[in-house]
């Protein structure tokens, strides 16, 4: 009988039939068992899947179903994170409303994903653009505005001028929108708050918790983002009027050494002092174009102007100027900095520009301590002086005594302060979560009841221009006051689109819950295991992981301590590049996953990008590593067929020949068992089974029964192992092979320890590192009776004729090195 052509279109799309029509994928409401909730980040609905979309979700579904064999109760849901800034800039280019545009995608990316064989509980489905779905984050935001967990205050922003929305520090890119390309502005602006402060110590240590199933390059972009560090909070009072400036300071061991204060070009004293000076005026204006970005702040040039005005030094009484500064983020303590120029480089290259004093205060071996003589500032440890009676104290010393010493005149205290900042979510454009809040002209700032949530966003606009339409819709703006019943306005900000990111995962335990979470978001979580791209290492995640604390605080999460954190594990795949750079459309270097599945088939995409290197790196595209993973399934298909369905039965004695390729096939299971155990490295796992494949090939057709046998126990295993990779050329072959059941439910295999018994090992012989040889011997040989062996072997003798062997290293079962000179 002539073996049947591996056709993949055909019999994926008739396995993918079968899988909807037996919902073989849909997850119990609850678990019962062990459960394992495995979750790639969910998509922004752009249209089109891209290679990075194929390769975070075959990744995803390669873990979730090996679990699933493994006997566990398994969750894998997908949905849409569809609200936001491009689906606007799309609208306002193709003439169609943002809703329509995104639903249609999300169609169309649905069927993509579908034909890539992923094996998803579909029935949990939502798109963060519904009503069903963002009514309950504007619930959560009236819970936490009644805690004081969200406030409005007056803040400076990133404006986009052609995007007309507020931009994060991180969408600003060398001073300009990361969309639209313009340079962004400073505005002050009237925003909206989540007190993420409020969890930064709790958000900080949460990540010692994590650090067994977290990448630590992870785990330490965190830490920095959050940024704890121990200082003083130093007051310097107005020197011709009341008030004090506040500043927060690390190096409090310094302060004898402050030669001026700088301010924020917001600041209160700056604004102020501007009203007498044109010039200082035009100074607040230029800074007023530039970003509040830390990043663009570091590399812009440095510069300042003086506001006229002086502080006194809180010890010593001395009179300093007080500058305002472009690199000075109004957001940053009280907007305001001690500088010490000669133990501060940016204070140093700042005092050096504007010709104010540089006073050294630390000393150490070789350091100029003359302030004039100094060519950079030195900023490492040593000894004080010209600090009055602190001399001689060493500067880690001398931070607390002076601290205290501040603190004894009611000038300072000891404190404590982050680098993370509150997160406003204010975003002036349409097509988001319609921020739940009412302005009254006489009870102010209102939330909207319970019992009128959802606020529903208008989906009919067609979009002319940037600005939000909701600001001209009366029928959206006007209403009345729900505490006084007085004409007021609806708030027409919408929320930042992280805001649905971060609590998404949750909501996919209980998708029609009457309520923003249920019972099963507690059976489900944390999420097992989480993959997505580095790229969202720092907000998305620390997000998440303040909002799962958000919905504990809330009662919706167990305070168990086991509920704290959202992810337990992260996989943060490596990007998928083509002629050494990363695919995208400007280079011209893309790839058609869609071409790819519909010419190879969805089993050699997805094996090819999970063969091709280790999850967490990069991934070069190769065109023949391609054709290399489609010859592969075709050999693997024709083997199957050619062996048949009725395997003779494994004979309790086995030839020599027959029990070496019985250890193959078990070392082959125990080579993939332990590479897709927490490691998941899928690449070496497939690679043993490519190996082991070409093993079976070269048995005969008229081999002996017991050869017969162990190549069907072979075929029968690696048609498990290949499952989790390409699931529907092994679901059919497993039929093949006389099989029943979904091989997906069926049991992955375990490895046969007597099998894999072997009286002899081989050992690699070297000197001084370099092969020489390969040695047979007893594998229960002690490494006195192994060296003895290696050393007596005539070829051995030859290698080491004239030389002494000083040393011989072994390492159990794998190799000896001599060395010898």
């Amino acid at each position: 009988m002539d073996t049947p052509a591996y056709s993949p279109q055909e019999l994926e799309a008739a396995v993918q039939q079968r899988w909807q029509d037996q919902q073989t994928f849909k997850a119990s409401a609850r678990p019962s068992g062990e459960k394992f909730y495995a979750l790639a980040m969910f998509p922004y609905p752009s249209g089109q899947l891209h290679m990075g979309h194929v390769r975070n979700y075959s990744i995803a579904d390669a873990i979730a179903r090996y679990q699933r064999m493994l006997g566990k109760e398994v969750m894998q849901p997908m949905g849409w994170d569809a609200f936001g800034l491009p689906a606007e800039n799309a609208a306002l280019k193709h003439g169609l409303a943002p809703a329509q545009w995104t639903m249609d995608n999300i169609a169309h990316m649905r069927g993509q994903l579908q034909r890539l064989g992923l094996s998803y509980d579909w029935s949990r489905e939502f798109a963060t653009c519904t009503p069903d779905y963002y009514r309950w984050e504007q619930w959560l935001f009236v819970k936490l505005w009644e805690k004081g967990l969200v406030y409005q205050k007056l803040s400076t922003v990133n404006w986009d001028p052609v995007d007309q929305t507020v931009l994060a520090n991180e969408q600003v890119v060398d001073g300009c929108g990361w969309r639209s390309g313009a340079p962004v502005e400073r505005r002050e602006i009237v925003q909206y708050f989540l007190r993420i402060t409020a969890y930064a110590e709790e958000l900080l240590s949460g990540l010692d918790t994590l650090s067994e199933g977290w990448p630590e390059q992870v785990l330490t972009m965190q830490r920095n983002w959050i940024g704890r560090s121990e200082g003083a909070e130093i007051h310097f009072p107005l020197a011709t009027s009341d008030g004090v400036i506040k500043v927060f300071t690390t190096r409090p061991d310094t302060l004898m050494g402050a030669t001026y204060l700088a301010v924020a070009p917001e600041h209160p004293l700056a604004i102020q002092a501007a009203e007498n000076s044109t010039e200082l005026a035009a100074f607040l204006e230029r800074c007023r174009h530039g970003s509040v970005s830390e990043a663009s702040i570091e590399t812009q040039e440095k510069e300042g102007h003086p506001l006229g005005l002086n502080v006194q030094h809180p010890l010593t009484g001395v009179e300093l100027p007080v500058w305002t500064a472009n690199f000075v983020l109004m957001g940053y303590g009280e907007g305001a900095v001690m500088s010490v120029p000669a133990h501060d480089q940016r204070d140093f290259e700042f005092a050096r520009k504007y010709g104010l004093p540089i006073r050294a205060v630390i000393q150490a071996e070789g350091v100029a301590t003359d302030g004039e003589a100094m060519t950079e500032a030195y900023t490492g440890s040593g000894t004080l002086f010209n600090s009055g009676t602190f001399d001689g104290l060493a500067n880690d010393e001398a931070k607390s005594h002076i601290t205290a010493a501040v603190a004894a005149r009611g000038l300072g205290q000891k404190t404590v302060n982050f680098r993370l900042r509150d997160w406003g979510i204010s975003r002036q454009r349409y097509w988001g979560t319609p921020i739940p809040m009412i302005h009254c002209p006489h009870c102010g700032v209102v939330p909207v009841p319970e019992r009128d949530l959802p606020v529903i966003l208008p989906t009919h606009y067609q979009l002319k221009d940037p600005r939000s339409p909701l600001l001209d819709d009366p029928e959206f703006t006007q209403v009345a006051c729900p505490q006084c019943g007085a004409a007021a306005r609806r708030e027409t900000d919408t929320m930042d689109t992280f805001v649905e990111s971060s609590w998404y995962y949750a909501r996919f335990a209980c998708p029609d819950a009457e309520q923003m979470l249920d019972q099963r978001a507690a059976d489900w979580l944390p999420v097992d295991q989480y993959v997505g791209g580095v790229e969202h290492a720092v907000l998305h995640l620390l997000y998440a992981r303040f909002f799962n604390r958000l919905l504990r605080d809330v009662g919706l999460l167990p305070a168990d301590g086991a509920h704290d954190e959202p992810f337990r594990h992260l996989l943060t795949q490596g990007m998928v590049l083509k002629d050494g750079s990363k695919m995208s459309k400007s280079k011209g270097n893309t790839v058609d996953p869609q071409g790819l599945i519909d010419r190879y088939g969805a089993d050699t995409a997805r094996l090819f990008i999970l063969f091709a290197a280790p999850p967490e790196q990069h991934l070069e595209w190769s065109d023949s590593a391609v054709e290399g993973a489609y010859r592969f399934l075709n050999r693997f298909w024709r083997l199957v067929h050619e062996y048949g369905a009725t395997p003779p039965a494994l004979p309790a004695e086995l030839s020599a020949a027959a029990a070496d390729l019985r250890r193959a096939v078990h070392q082959c299971i125990d080579r993939v068992s332990r590479n897709m155990s927490g490691r998941y490295h899928f690449n070496v796992a497939i690679a043993a089974i490519m190996e082991l494949t070409n093993s079976l090939m070269k048995v005969p057709a008229d081999a002996p029964a017991d050869l017969r046998a162990v190549l069907g126990e072979g075929l029968r295993a690696l048609t498990l192992l290949l499952a989790p990779f390409a699931p529907h050329i092994a679901e059919v072959l497993w039929e093949k092979l006389g099989q029943s059941g979904v091989i997906g439910h069926t049991s992955w295999p375990v490895a046969d320890a007597g099998a894999l018994r072997c009286d002899t090992v081989t050992l690699v012989i070297q000197i001084n590192g370099k092969l020489r040889e390969r040695m047979d011997l007893p594998a229960d040989a002690d490494n006195a009776s192994v060296e003895q062996r290696v050393l007596a072997d005539p070829a051995m003798q030859h290698h080491l004729e004239g030389k002494t062997v000083r040393k011989v290293i072994i390492v159990p079962g794998r190799l000896v090195n001599v060395v010898a000179g």
